[in-house]
């Protein structure tokens, strides 16, 4: 029987200096969290590589492989074949392992790694044996070294030999909790969940805010936004999903002040409630899902203005990306199809017909003195509630 094993590649954690060793532990340990529904696996590092072994037939390798395929910090997937590292035993596992891996390939090539230089094979010596073991065992295939369909890896390393028939891209990025924690503004759109998993693609634990207005939206509303927070789970990990009703500030802004400054008075509202669960759940930045120029509270001026009220980092990843980009990140990410269901969030409630889109900072605080803030904040910060979503029932 084939003993076969996963073999995660790193990405750009190979180039951290001191601290590498505290990147690759995050990346372990996410790792075998979402290993817990698959099974029992031994999973290590070494030599720039997670190995992530069954320790019994009843291991879901194939859940496993396709779950390794979302874990930030991870460049390549393979399954790949382990052997005794003497040529004899290479050549009769490729013999066994490669002809169904192979089947209707036209074109290949094998590309020898020798990280053993006591091995007494080089590397290009390896690939001229292995390729042909399979021109002898794999009807039909032929050699291309420039541009084959499939490239056959043998790596020696230090404990054994691998092979492996092509890679499959991982999700990039950072590992997961590596570089500190963010609050993210999630709405029910297709641009805040984007934002959140492009932050966790550097590294960040995404914490999340929702902003609700019931009765004015409704409660399939609230549902689509903790169904977008799982589905973001499945690259995320964790969320802890934090909903504050605005209701009461959105009445106050409406019975008070000028309609056409309601959107940035909102946003203010907003961005001081983000702040203050930001620090109560330490995060050190907020994430906002904002285009420049795509809706009017998201123009220079009104982000200017927005920023102007909080004193953490604001990180916007979608900033520089139109909609389109938008939309294929989404898509990537699997959270399209339920951003776009046609569940309204908050931003649409009381909209003015004539939003102020280049607001001065003088005049929203002078429109924004009408009301009680303080009170107000406080208000609805009393509302808050949480839910905890996770990338499965079994992680903790």
């Amino acid at each position: 029987m084939i003993e076969e094993v996963i073999l995660c590649k790193f990405g750009e954690v190979v180039l951290k200096g001191a601290n590498r060793q505290n990147f690759e532990s995050a990346l372990v340990k996410e790792l075998r969290r979402r290993a817990t529904p698959y099974g029992t696996f031994k999973i290590y590092f070494k030599q720039s590589t997670v190995y992530v072994e069954p320790q019994d037939e009843f291991c879901d390798m194939d859940g496993m492989y396709e779950a390794a395929k979302k874990v930030f910090g991870i460049v390549g997937v393979n399954r790949a074949a382990v052997c005794e590292k003497n040529m004899d035993a290479i050549k009769a596992l490729a013999r066994e392992y490669l002809p169904e891996k192979l089947a209707g390939k036209r074109t290949f090539k094998v590309e020898g790694k020798r990280s053993d230089k006591r091995f007494p094979l080089t590397s290009i010596e390896i690939s001229k044996e292995i390729g042909g073991v399979i021109l002898s065992s794999v009807r039909g295939i032929k050699v291309d070294v420039k541009n084959p369909e499939v490239t056959v890896t043998v790596e020696v390393r230090d404990d054994n030999a691998y092979i492996r028939a092509g890679q499959e891209a991982g999700a990039g990025g950072l590992p997961i909790r590596s570089s500190g924690r963010g609050l993210l503004l999630l709405s029910g759109g297709i641009d805040s969940p984007v934002a959140g998993c492009m932050m966790a693609k550097r590294g960040m634990e995404i914490e999340a805010l929702h902003f609700e207005s019931f009765p004015y939206t409704s409660e399939r509303a609230r549902e689509k936004v903790m169904q977008l927070a799982e589905e973001m789970c499945e690259f995320c990990s964790r969320i802890h999903v934090h909903v504050i009703s605005l209701t009461h500030i959105q009445e106050e802004l409406r019975d008070n002040c000028q309609e056409d400054y309601f959107t940035i008075l909102l946003r203010i509202f907003m961005m001081r409630l983000a702040e203050r669960c930001a620090r109560e759940y330490k995060c050190h930045a907020l994430i906002t899902g904002e285009s420049l120029g795509q809706v009017a509270s998201q123009t220079l001026a009104a982000i200017e203005v927005t920023d102007s009220v909080v004193n953490l980092p604001v990180f916007r990843p979608c900033i520089g990306l139109d909609k389109t980009e938008i939309i294929k990140e989404a898509r990537h990410y699997g959270t399209f199809e339920t951003a776009i269901l046609p569940y309204e969030d908050c931003c649409t409630v009381f909209t003015p017909r004539h939003p102020k889109t280049q607001p001065r900072i003088a005049d929203v605080m002078a429109e924004l003195n009408k009301v009680d803030v303080e009170a107000l904040l406080d208000e609805a910060y009393a509302t808050m509630t949480t839910e905890t979503k996770l990338v499965y029932p079994e992680y903790r």
